[in-house]
């Protein structure tokens, strides 16, 4: 793969110390970062095969989107005025629908996505939907980095459930991607609402055969609790843990109406972490909103995702780390109660983290995998500010996003893709759009 420099750049490092080096530089050889550090340190440009001049650039990790359905987005604008985060808006504008869908759908509304997320920035995004193998297909063609999570969605059909389980764990037997960018995971759709107890049971033994984690929705709303507290007199968090649903790796999405002993839960947990859709969530009309200070503060990991783009309707990582620090002030009354630095690293290191990939990525350290992204900061908008977090958080646009590295291989040049042009992509996946809603339509008139 050779050895490249990048320099020039205002270098932000997302390290413990959150390092920033003005006029500074990375190196990596062979996909793994040689070093970096400041100007005076810059090793001789004669030492590499490619040398970049960043000047006007802010480079940096990658962006992790911690909660995603990528295929969802054949639905982009297909739910307005309905509130997915209820059972009802999500079967109407989402289930009902998704009946028609087929394999062949998959890869081109996939490949769309993975361009959308590559062109703004996110190197590494975690997925849970059906048709897993040809989501992992995709991805592995547009040289991202996913976690794909098999999603698995029961409704009360026993013999689905069971089916569903088995062809999961055949995913998770079949699924190892040589170079490690694709990693299988468990995705029972929600605890309780449509995934039975016994079927919990059984993921989670699975899951910790193989030792990988799970990926679900929780506390999207009060049907979340309906069983558990009929049942048990608890919330589903805190039933869950009863079972020993939380001694694994469990990732949860949304959790809005969480209370403080689901909080205590997810403290107590060895690995239990949080994706907070804050623009999902405002648009879903939920009254709720993820108590992301009192996690926290709990040590509980949080990180950043979009949901889908009927959801949130777009990709764009930097817009959410914004949503989601104005979204904190509006519910704790108070400004900035997350810092835009916090905010910055709930989108690398803390996404890493909680999909167990911090020792791989997530900051521009010695050693991790060359996932580096670089955000032109030249342009109107990007005057000078006090720290660069700040810049990026509340005045910057995945927009202006001009390169993308993902272990060392540049996969956008100039707001180029390089593996497959744009233009390709996007007329694949108009013909896949027009095919599944005219079968969608068949079917409604046929019901």
């Amino acid at each position: 793969m050779g050895s490249t420099l990048l320099r020039n750049a205002t270098v932000l490092t997302v390290d413990d110390a959150n390092t920033v080096y003005a006029g500074g530089w990375v190196a990596f050889v062979d996909g793994r970062i040689s070093g970096v550090g400041s100007a005076d340190l810059c090793p001789s440009p004669d030492d590499f095969d490619v040398v970049q001049d960043l000047s006007g650039h802010l480079v940096m990790p990658g962006l992790v989107n911690a909660h995603t359905h990528s295929a969802m987005v054949l639905f982009r604008g297909r739910s307005e005025g309905q509130s997915l985060l209820t059972m009802e808006g999500w079967y109407n504008s989402i289930r009902e629908p998704e009946l028609s869908l087929v394999s062949s759908d998959i890869g081109p509304a996939v490949a769309l996505s993975c361009a959308e997320m590559a062109l703004s920035g996110t190197t590494t995004f975690c997925d849970q939907y059906f048709f897993a193998e040809e989501i992992a297909a995709a991805v592995k063609d547009a040289g991202l980095r996913a976690v794909i999570a098999y999603g698995i969605v029961q409704l009360g059909d026993k013999e689905r459930g069971e089916e569903e389980l088995a062809k999961a764990t055949d995913f998770l037997r079949q699924q190892r991607s040589s170079d490690g960018r694709v990693i299988p995971w468990f995705g029972p759709h929600a605890p309780y609402v449509d995934n039975t107890e016994d079927l919990l049971l059984a993921e989670v033994a699975v899951a910790n055969e193989f030792g990988v984690g799970l990926h679900l929705h929780m506390a999207c709303g009060p049907e979340d609790n309906e069983e558990t507290e009929r049942r048990y007199g608890t919330t589903a968090a805190v039933a869950l843990e009863k079972l020993g649903f939380f001694n694994g790796r469990i990732h949860a999405a949304h959790c809005l109406d969480l209370s403080p002993e689901d909080i205590a839960v997810f403290a107590r947990a060895p690995h239990a972490s949080i994706s907070h859709n804050a623009t999902a969530g405002l648009r879903s009309g939920r009254e709720g909103i993820c108590p992301v200070v009192d996690l926290k503060a709990a040590g509980v990991t949080v990180a950043l995702g979009t949901d889908n783009v009927a959801a949130n309707n777009g990709y764009d990582m930097i817009n959410e780390m914004r949503v989601a620090g104005l979204v904190a002030s509006h519910r704790e009354r108070t400004a900035q109660p997350i810092s835009s630095a916090q905010l910055v690293r709930m989108a690398t290191i803390e996404g890493a983290k909680a999909l167990g990939l911090d020792h791989e990525i997530g900051s521009l350290e010695v050693g991790k995998a060359a996932d580096i992204i670089a955000i032109d900061i030249s342009g109107a908008g990007y005057s000078e500010t006090p720290d660069i977090e700040t810049l990026l958080v509340y005045s910057g646009s995945g927009r202006d996003v001009r390169h993308v590295f993902v272990a060392g291989e540049q996969l956008v040049q100039d707001r180029q893709l390089l593996r497959r042009p744009l233009s390709e992509i996007r007329a694949e996946y108009s013909n896949t759009y027009r095919d599944f809603w005219d079968r969608v339509a068949a079917a409604r008139k046929v019901a």
